[in-house]
């Protein structure tokens, strides 16, 4: 059981994540708790780092430890209760403190270098979960269960040194099983999310959002029944609430259209979490902390074709268009290539790609924080006049329509075509891969909300058709 930032956001919800945890426990399973750090802590560790280095200021660091030693005392104060209470929180808080001035010291180390690394970002970021999971190890204590705290490393999470977004290695897998399985008949093991370390022991970690990759890591690892991701949400839903009020939480789902729609803009999973569940063949179920009866929604491997050939519509925003033409791009080998790879050497993450049979035009949608260099490296790499113009535009979206039901299914194109059409929803571009999952577009910001709106009610996600 993973529980992200919000399930465990002070000390009285991380008292009532142990007491689910211990409710699970007392039924027959075998329980992990893996741990997000409390609400806004790694935003705000990172915050601290970034003016650390920009103002070398010791006075603003001090400030800063005092009100996250008074806010995770706090905490600790609120989960854990009964009789044993007073003994349990002294041990956690001496566990809190010891790790608070190492925080402190890595802080001033980075005042007075005035520099930030990647190697060093990853490691202030980790004390948010190192901090919490010590808590919530005591909130378990206090209702009787014994539990012991792991970082991602100690428990066995060894991966590549690529900071800020490592990988999990293979032997991580038999390290889990070696240190964490042996506990589980008679505890419940608390690992911190989103941490694990190289091969030297140097803290990494696994992207924001990566405490969903750790549970996914250790439940596959452990050969879990099910791995569950706790949040603030019902599950994973048809689509963006905020757009379309009638929003419906989806029961079943598979590996495929869960790994579409996160990839698509879906912020409920971490585009990788489920790789290691694929891998291993292990049901992962999204659930509501805070409405624990709720079934929330299982992602399975397999899903039989149902009556619902699409399961959800999303949208990417903060994305830009790039248009590169010219009438010296026809029949002239290897633009293409030419194009991918400078933009691929400047870090450029293209989402889609759109080229027309005439070869007179490449239509590519990038991260919008990336279009500058973008358009600075195509034009610098086409200095010789192959390409004529290269335009840009920083408002559309990408709308995508995802469902295992679309492949082999004739006329669902059309039907999302003509329903934009109905409602004068122009689109620019288009893009369907040949597994036929989904069909993605980009239409003008301004548009974005009613495309989904309408593609959503034209294929019944509301529940009315």
């Amino acid at each position: 059981m993973k529980f992200g930032g919000t399930s465990v956001g002070d000390g009285s919800r991380i008292k009532h994540v142990a007491e689910l945890a211990k409710e699970y426990r007392d039924s027959g399973n075998e329980v992990v708790l893996v741990t997000s750090a409390l609400n806004g802590v790694t935003d705000a560790l990172l915050k601290s780092a970034k003016e650390a280095s920009e103002t070398g200021k010791t006075s603003t660091i001090k400030e800063f430890i005092t009100d996250l030693t008074k806010q995770h005392h706090q905490a600790a104060q609120d989960a854990i209760t009964g009789k044993k209470a007073k003994k349990i929180v002294e041990v956690v808080t001496e566990e809190l403190d010891s790790r608070l001035e190492e925080l402190e010291k890595a802080l001033i180390g980075i005042c007075y270098l005035g520099e930030l690394t990647v190697r060093s970002i990853d490691y202030i970021s980790s004390y948010g979960e190192r901090l919490t999971a010590p808590i919530l190890c005591g909130s378990l204590n206090s209702l009787g269960i014994k539990s012991r705290s792991f970082t991602g490393g100690d428990a066995g999470i060894i991966t590549t040194d690529d900071y800020g977004n490592a990988r999990p290695l293979e032997k991580s897998y038999s390290l889990i099983i070696e240190r964490i399985e042996p506990l589980l008949k008679d505890s419940i093991p608390v690992i911190t999310g989103f941490i694990g370390e190289n091969e030297a022991g140097i803290i990494t970690t696994l992207g924001r959002g990566g405490s969903d990759f750790s549970a996914s890591i250790i439940g596959a690892a452990l050969k879990a029944d099910e791995i569950w991701l706790w949040k603030e949400v019902h599950g994973i839903l048809t689509t963006d609430p905020m757009i379309v009020p009638e929003a419906r939480t989806i029961p079943v789902i598979s590996y495929i259209e869960a790994m579409e729609l996160s990839y698509f803009g879906a912020k409920v999973l971490h585009p990788r979490t489920i790789e290691p569940a694929i891998k291993h063949g292990i049901p992962v179920r999204v659930k509501n902390t805070f409405d624990p009866s709720s079934p929330g929604t299982i992602i399975v491997k397999d899903l039989k074709q149902s009556k619902d050939i699409v399961k959800a519509v999303t949208v990417i925003r903060n994305v830009a268009l790039i248009n590169i033409s010219g009438a010296g791009m026809v029949g002239t080998i290897g633009v293409a290539a030419r194009v991918f790879t400078t933009l691929a050497n400047a870090g450029v993450n293209i989402i889609m790609i759109s080229q027309g049979s005439s070869e007179a035009n490449i239509s590519l949608v990038v991260d919008g924080s990336h279009l500058d260099k973008a358009v600075k490296g195509i034009r610098a790499e086409f200095k010789n006049g192959i390409i004529k113009d290269v335009t840009q535009d920083r408002n559309i979206c990408v709308v995508a329509v995802v469902g295992a039901g679309m492949a082999n299914t004739p006329g669902v194109a059309g039907r999302v075509f003509g329903a934009l059409g109905k409602a004068r929803v122009n689109v620019i571009i288009i893009s369907q891969g040949s597994s036929q999952h989904n069909i993605s577009f980009a239409v003008s910001g301004d548009d974005a909300a009613k495309a989904v709106q309408v593609l959503h009610r034209e294929f019944g996600l509301d529940g009315e058709n």
